[in-house]
Formats: structure tokens, C-alpha cells, sequence
């Protein structure tokens, strides 16, 4: 991706989160320089990969295949830290796809906060992490049933579903609808080694640098000197 094409996405999209009344923390909006100043008490933003993130998974097309996402808090399994816990915003687009996986560990639920539909597909995985053909457990807001392999849930604002371990899905956000706020409250989240492509994709974007960053990437951040 074009440095140019994440700063304008990172400014449509906060444009829409306030236009959502969703409000950011203030290491949102810490410049590049300002993070060359920022010492150890940041520590924790650094080593648990918080702030913006924006992906195309490698493909090149963010618009067909991409999501927008801002981690709010998290653990950090390699650090022991306390938090077991993890929150982020996200945004995905009319018929804009994240493409299907499941995590190792972490369970999480995904939450329509507002705008349009969002779809989310289901499977079970096999243990050799196949897409298998049996009905698959779903859990939305507080009900437990079954559906069928395969099955498109619709999320209106306010609904949510819960995606424990190992449970492939993938999510957008439905055609003729607007883009979606979605809210991820999750276990403990780590993008380097707890995501299960079901064809391999990249999770992090190779970024052309045609302009200077508005805004540092979540694993852009400088070392603390």
C-alpha cells in the first residue's frame, strides 16, 4: 500500500468514528515526531501494539479486500503482563471482505457498534484446520443455536456474536448498507502468531513511502531510546 492511500484512510475513517460519537484516546493522534520524544511510560502501547492498523492482507486491493482497525487496550501473553484482556475498533467497508481465519487462543466477540449490516460467515475447522461441513455453534447476544456450514449471519447495529478458538470466520459489511463501527472485545490479542489464514494471506501491509505518515502504524512505533 501507498503511504498516501493509509493517510487518507485513517483520515476518512476518523472523520467517521466521531461522526459515530466514538471517541479515540489521546495516543491516537501522537504524531511521528512526537513519538521519537515519547520515553518508557509509553512502553505498553509500543510492546502491546496498540493504535492504528490498517491492512490489505497482502493483496494490493484494500477496497475489496482490507480492514481498518485501532487496538484501544491489550495484553501481552510474552510480557506477563496483567491484562487479559484486549479492545478494538474496527471498520470495514460495504462489501469490503476480511478474509476467513480463525485464532489459536483467543476467543472474542465482534460487535455491530453502528452504520450499516455486517455479514459474518461460519465454519468449524477440522483438526487439520480444514473448513469442515458440520453445523456450527453460534452465540449472539446471550442465545445459542445451531446453523449449517457455510451460513452468512447479519449483524444490525447493537447485535454482536461470539467466535471462541478455532472457529473460522470471515466478515463484511453488507452491500447498499454504508460502512459498520465494529467493536472486538477479546481475550489477550497477538496478530503475529495467533491468526489461522485459511489461504495464507499477509496480515501486515508492505507500504510504499510516497508521502510522510500523518500517523504512525501499530508496529511502526520507534524503540524507546
Amino acid at each position: 500500500m501507498k503511504r498516501s492511500e493509509i493517510n487518507k484512510i485513517i483520515k476518512e475513517n476518523i472523520a467517521f468514528i466521531k461522526k459515530m460519537n466514538f471517541n479515540l484516546p489521546p495516543f491516537a493522534y501522537f504524531t511521528p515526531d512526537e513519538w521519537k520524544e515519547k520515553g518508557s511510560e509509553y512502553d505498553e502501547i509500543r510492546e502491546n501494539m496498540l493504535g492504528w492498523d490498517v491492512t490489505d492482507y497482502g493483496h494490493g486491493d484494500y477496497k475489496n479486500i482490507g480492514l481498518f482497525l485501532f487496538t484501544i487496550r491489550n495484553g501481552n501473553l510474552k510480557t506477563h503482563s496483567r491484562k487479559t484482556y484486549a479492545e478494538k475498533l474496527l471498520i470495514s467497508d460495504e462489501d469490503q471482505y476480511s478474509p476467513m481465519h480463525f485464532h489459536f487462543n483467543k476467543m472474542e466477540d465482534i460487535i455491530n457498534r453502528g452504520g450499516g449490516n455486517l455479514i459474518v460467515e461460519v465454519y468449524n475447522s477440522t483438526e487439520d484446520e480444514q473448513l469442515a461441513d458440520t453445523d456450527v455453534n453460534v452465540h449472539i447476544d446471550g442465545r445459542s443455536y445451531f446453523v449449517p456450514a457455510g451460513t452468512k449471519i447479519r449483524l444490525a447495529p447493537g447485535e454482536s456474536i461470539t467466535l471462541p478458538p478455532r472457529q473460522y470466520h470471515a466478515f463484511w459489511a453488507e452491500k447498499g448498507y454504508g460502512k459498520v463501527l465494529i467493536g472486538e472485545v477479546s481475550m489477550v490479542n497477538d496478530d503475529n502468531c495467533d491468526n489461522r489464514f485459511y489461504e495464507p494471506q499477509g496480515r501486515f501491509p508492505t507500504i510504499e513511502e510516497d508521502e510522510p505518515p500523518v500517523y504512525l502504524l501499530c508496529n511502526e512505533y520507534p524503540k524507546n531510546q
